[in-house]
């Protein structure tokens, strides 16, 4: 049968150093192949190939999936509307959210990811559309 957990050797435990020979061999950070108190990581190459997973990451991962959207006012809506020569321009706008700063005078069709109340109030009291996408 195949040993899966190799047990402990109790036999010289107590003694100074055992299996580093002299005492004077393993004394200092000559001990700890020139990194100071940290040692080193067994096998790190073999761990980083085939057991990335183990490694810790930074950070946290949302867990209501909410992601984080970029920001874009009236104001800039309105001058991309302005450059258009359509009656009723259309503004995609995916991943942004829309906020009232500025104002509206012409009727625009905007699809962006989120509004605020008062971007909402402001672009249907001008005669466009607020559509989320």
């Amino acid at each position: 049968m195949v040993v899966r957990i190799k047990q402990r050797n109790r036999k010289y435990l107590g003694t100074r150093r055992w299996g580093m020979g002299n005492i004077k061999n393993a004394r200092g950070a000559g001990d700890r192949g020139g990194v100071g108190f940290a040692g080193r990581k067994h096998k790190w190459t073999r761990i980083v190939k085939y057991a990335p997973e183990t490694i810790r990451k930074k950070g946290f991962v949302n867990k209501n999936g909410a992601s984080i959207l970029k920001e874009t006012d009236l104001g800039r809506i309105a001058d991309i509307a302005a450059a258009s020569k359509e009656g009723k321009p259309t503004v995609e706008l995916k991943g942004y959210k829309v906020l009232g700063d500025g104002m509206i005078q012409k009727a625009i069709v905007v699809k962006a990811s989120g509004f605020s109340k008062s971007a909402e109030e402001k672009i249907k009291k001008a005669g466009g559309e607020a559509i989320r996408v």
